[in-house]
């Protein structure tokens, strides 16, 4: 009887569990919506800023909805983007219980971290990688040959290439995470940076936009990063050398 009641107790808690995800989801999604309603009523200004590089470029739409589904779609986007600290705090109230209080200092710092690097990548992005992009492409617009980019493919490339370098600039925090937890090593990174830079070479062709330029301007702030990861590595492994050393030493006293 004993044995049946911890597990009834144990199926509760786990559906607690399930139902308390339920709710921040929910809740989640509700934010993100309401972002995207408000954003829609600005789509006009979000897309001025999204081509404020593009030199009076004039955007067209080919179907009798496109225009509509595009600037929906954007407007989505940018709300997801905006609600992304409120998404991450819903994540964090959810595994926080679980953990342990200097876990959940260091879980606690780790996303505080993602958001800044995430919207720092963004801004670099745009401000400094998209419009040498952007200049580059409409540097081939000649007589007999102008630039009509429809309005989804140029909102599709412009969020892509933004939040892929909001993405990338995750690296150094990746590199900090899997050091403290011992799986990497500042030596091992430091032996196989020829291979890293093969691997950045791949992952920028498979998240930016399907041109050599676009992964050009992806893999310089990303060996960057991963030269900014190698650091934060090694200053892992000092902050733990130090530990022990101080350890091993109370228990020689």
């Amino acid at each position: 009887m004993a044995v049946q009641k911890k597990s009834a107790e144990a199926e509760m808690s786990f559906f607690e569990h399930l139902d308390e995800l339920r709710k921040r989801l929910i809740a989640v999604a509700v934010v993100i919506v309401a972002a995207a309603v408000i954003c829609f009523t600005f789509v006009s200004q979000i897309l001025d800023f999204l081509t404020a590089h593009a030199d009076g470029l004039e955007l067209i739409y080919t179907t009798p909805a496109e225009a509509l589904m595009s600037q929906m779609r954007l407007a989505f986007t940018a709300g997801a983007i905006i609600t992304l600290p409120f998404t991450l705090y819903q994540i964090l109230a959810f595994i926080m219980p679980a953990l342990r209080e200097t876990e959940k200092k260091s879980v606690v710092s780790l996303l505080i971290s993602m958001i800044i690097l995430f919207f720092l990548g963004i801004s670099f992005g745009y401000f400094v990688a998209f419009p040498y992009a952007l200049t580059f492409f409409l540097g081939f617009a000649r007589e007999g040959l102008d630039p009509l980019f429809t309005i989804s493919q140029y909102i599709s490339f412009v969020t892509s290439f933004l939040v892929a370098f909001g993405l990338v600039f995750q690296v150094p925090l990746v590199f900090w995470f899997l050091g403290r937890l011992s799986l990497i090593s500042s030596g091992f990174l430091r032996a196989n940076r020829k291979y890293a830079v093969l691997i950045i070479s791949i992952i920028a062709a498979v998240i930016t936009p399907p041109d050599v330029f676009s992964q050009i301007l992806m893999i310089i702030p990303l060996v960057v990063l991963y030269e900014i990861g190698l650091l934060l590595v090694r200053l892992t492994e000092r902050k733990r050398a130090k530990v022990q050393e101080v350890i091993s030493q109370e228990v020689t006293s």
